[in-house]
């Protein structure tokens, strides 16, 4: 994690973007300063002098316990709503199969037909002509809301369901690369009451994900060190679905974790 905050960081005061990766920080809550501050997570205490503790004492969440400072159980009685929606749609989503069909067609459905261009002075590799015609050629079959609200007009009625924010538990599913990056934004909605050491696993994974994510994207994005995923290919396909595979078994992983984590949460008395 601290390897790509820190070229994400230099890019930054460069004032360069880099398509990828920055989705990382700008689309998704936590900035670098909030992930750089370590969490041990709800019941533990930290003890120190002020001086040590000084990150924390005035940070949101925390209070004061004895010589130490502990998340406040008052911060977790605000956040039980959250906690336990996020419980819901985890426990859902663990509970179907993984769906591995879609083949990472939202990038190309957002373009579709004069869709927007979500990263201008990047090329697309087949053109506007060549984008469309892929996905005129297969279906779209997303299940992840947040990627089908930004189809085109034209693609969204194209899509095998129409996917609404209210019916978000009831369609996602374990092989979607999104479902896995939503991890790591469930436990920064959850910080400080979720410990370090999953939120920075969660990183690493959607960052993996990310990245698979637009190597399978239309833009050519060989100029920033990423080779294609040709997904208008029978063999782009079976790549991506090798790549999809592995991701979702190590989010199946770490979902059982945060899940544990929200039933912990959601026990302790009020």
């Amino acid at each position: 994690m601290h390897a790509v905050l820190g070229d994400y960081l230099a890019r930054r005061a460069a004032g360069e973007a880099e398509p990828v990766v920055d989705f990382l920080f700008t689309y998704y809550r936590p900035r670098p300063a909030q992930l750089l501050r370590w969490h041990p997570g709800f019941g533990v205490v930290l003890t120190g002098t002020d001086g040590q503790l000084g990150d924390y004492l005035g940070h949101r969440g925390y209070t004061r316990c004895g010589d130490g400072v502990t998340a406040d159980p008052r911060f977790l009685a605000r956040r039980r709503d959250t906690i336990a929606a996020i419980g819901r749609l985890l426990t859902a989503t663990a509970a179907r199969p993984p769906q591995l069909s879609c083949f990472g067609l939202h990038e190309w459905a957002m373009l579709y037909r004069g869709g927007e261009v979500r990263h201008p002075g990047v090329p697309l590799r087949l053109g506007r002509a060549g984008t469309d015609a892929v996905v005129d050629a297969l279906d779209l079959r997303c299940t992840h809301y947040d990627a089908f609200r930004f189809f085109s007009p034209a693609a969204a009625p194209r899509n095998r369901t129409a996917l609404r924010r209210a019916d978000q538990v009831d369609h996602e599913q374990p092989g979607c690369l999104h479902a896995a990056m939503d991890l790591y934004k469930h436990c920064a909605h959850l910080a400080p009451l979720i410990d370090s050491a999953l939120t920075a696993d969660c990183f690493a994974l959607a960052h993996t994900a990310r990245v698979l994510d637009m190597r399978a994207s239309p833009y050519d994005l060989r100029a920033f060190g990423y080779r294609p995923v040709p997904v208008e290919t029978a063999a782009g396909r079976a790549e991506y679905v090798r790549g999809q595979t592995e991701i979702a078994e190590r989010a199946a992983v770490l979902r059982a974790r945060l899940l544990e984590h929200c039933r912990r949460l959601d026990d302790t008395p009020a």
